[in-house]
């Protein structure tokens, strides 16, 4: 990589504005020019923590000092400003979700193409340890071939800010936390979805999703359960996943869990029968002692760079980015299909080519 520092322009100064000026702080590649914000406060914060508060986008677009621009701003607004930094020679990169549709998202990477500039998306979300642990025990089948993923975030704190309850700003658990386990999904598991269905909650009384399910059947015989949730006081598993030779549990994120295999050097005995409730059990009865092994979670598979060092060799042409604008068209896709299939009450097929 160069020696230079690649200078980065952050628009929107809210909660993610200010941790990418943080992190790009202890980047030895980039460095925060200034940042742009139509809050006089977010303007004031900035200026606090020693960056440039630009006075307009068209400021930020104009000076030929700035090579990247990032996008931290409410969803609905993305593809707009994207499309004029593109226009403007800079780079870009975009939080999630990048835009409010599939086909809105197609315009963006048709105005990067036109460019020939960098977009990227911050779907930053593929280098959490626990996801990089689950994705370990798929590509090396720790506990045999997984059949059957669950991938869950659960909160009790309703939703959280402003604009994310907000229906046209692009708000709601789908958009917000969603698109990072879906990400996660189809950034590990290398075969085509040929079915969704989900359902959307709306306890809270929002206009917007304040959580989801969705249930994805992958063509080589995986079943995926996502679930997001805002009112749950007792959550489940941050993973759980099963495997044709064990079980496995992530809790949370710090690690807490453990697998569970058959124990191969064991001579099978039938199980013990159990008083359940007021009945008898043979099937749910916990297996025989000695027929199963219990162990820590394996390390976590490796990403060759971090996103920042990524973008980086992207736009200095040594790399090739780990984020693919046709992984995230095709989590776009996805959301547009759980979308249609909440309001529909079907099962929706092909995602692939949903909204195409």
């Amino acid at each position: 990589m160069s020696s230079n520092k690649h200078t980065v322009v952050i628009i929107g100064y809210g909660g993610m504005g200010k941790f990418h000026g943080q992190l790009i702080s202890e980047n030895e590649h980039l460095e925060v020019a200034g940042t742009f914000d139509l809050l006089e406060a977010r303007r004031e914060a900035s200026i606090q923590a020693g960056f440039k508060a630009y006075k307009s986008y068209e400021e930020v677009l104009d000076d030929p000092a700035v090579e990247v621009v990032l996008i931290a701003t409410p969803n609905d607004v993305h593809k707009e400003i994207a499309i004029r930094a593109l226009e403007a020679g800079k780079h870009v990169i975009c939080e999630k979700p990048v835009a409010m549709s599939s086909a809105e998202f197609k315009e963006m990477i048709a105005a990067a193409d036109e460019a020939g500039r960098v977009l990227m998306v911050h779907q930053n979300r593929r280098w959490d340890e626990d996801f990089r642990v689950i994705k370990q025990m798929y590509e090396t089948e720790t506990i045999g071939s997984l059949f059957q993923i669950e991938s869950r975030v659960h909160g009790a704190n309703g939703i959280p800010g402003d604009w994310r309850h907000v229906k046209e700003q692009g708000g709601g658990m789908l958009l917000d936390w969603g698109v990072h386990l879906l990400d996660q999904l189809l950034f590990m598991i290398d075969s085509k979805v040929i079915s969704v269905y989900s359902t959307l909650s709306y306890i809270l009384g929002n206009e917007v999703d304040d959580g989801f399910e969705a249930v994805l059947q992958f063509e080589n015989g995986i079943k995926a359960i996502i679930e997001v949730g805002t009112t749950n006081f007792i959550a489940l598993p941050r993973w759980y996943v099963k495997g044709t030779e064990g079980s496995a549990v992530i809790e949370d994120w710090s690690l807490t869990g453990r697998i569970v295999t058959r124990n191969s050097d064991s001579e099978h005995r039938e199980p013990v029968p159990i008083r359940a409730g007021v009945g008898l059990t043979k099937t749910m009865a916990p297996p025989r002692k000695g027929s199963t092994i219990t162990e820590a979670l394996p390390p976590a598979a490796e990403l060759p760079d971090g996103f920042y060092n990524n973008f980086v060799a992207v736009i200095e042409g040594t790399a090739e980015p780990i984020v693919k604008n046709a992984e995230v068209l095709r989590v776009q896709n996805l959301i547009d299909a759980i979308f249609a299939a909440d309001a529909s009450n079907e099962v929706i097929k092909d995602f692939d080519t949903y909204g195409a």
